[in-house]
C-alpha cells in the first residue's frame, strides 16, 4: 500500500483533563499516514489522488471544534474523518502534546490511532 505522510500539523487548542488545559490552552502537534493506493495515478493530476489539503483542513476541524479531554478521543475523531477522503483506505494519526503539565516529562506525550476502511 502507497502512503501519503503529512508530519507536524500544528494547532492552538483547549484540549485536555485539567482546567488549566482547557482555559489556557497549548500547542498540539498531528502527523497523518495516509494509506492509499496510487498505481492507478500516473498522469499528475490532482483529481486523481487523494488530496493532503482536505487532511489539514479535518485536523484543523477537529482540533478547533468541540473540547475533548483526551488525546485518544482526539486521535480517534481524527482518523474517523480522514476515512471520508476519497481514496483513503487506512488513516494513522499522532496527536501529540510537546509541552504536557507533567513534571519530568520533556519529550511530550502522544496518541496513535489507526483505522481503516
Amino acid at each position: 500500500m502507497d502512503r501519503i505522510i503529512v508530519e507536524r500539523i500544528v494547532c492552538y487548542g483547549y484540549h485536555g483533563l485539567l482546567l488549566e488545559e482547557q482555559t489556557l490552552g497549548q500547542e498540539f502537534q498531528i502527523s497523518l499516514e495516509l494509506g492509499v493506493d496510487l498505481s492507478a495515478h500516473s498522469d499528475d493530476q490532482i483529481d486523481r489522488v487523494p488530496d493532503y489539503r482536505s487532511a489539514v483542513a479535518i485536523v484543523e476541524e477537529v482540533m478547533y471544534g468541540q473540547t475533548c479531554r483526551l488525546l485518544e478521543t482526539l486521535g480517534c475523531r481524527i482518523a474517523d474523518k480522514l476515512l471520508s477522503i476519497e481514496g483513503v483506505i487506512e488513516a494513522t494519526v499522532e496527536v501529540r502534546k510537546p509541552n504536557p503539565p507533567l513534571p519530568g516529562v520533556q519529550g511530550g506525550v502522544s496518541v496513535m490511532v489507526s483505522r481503516g476502511k
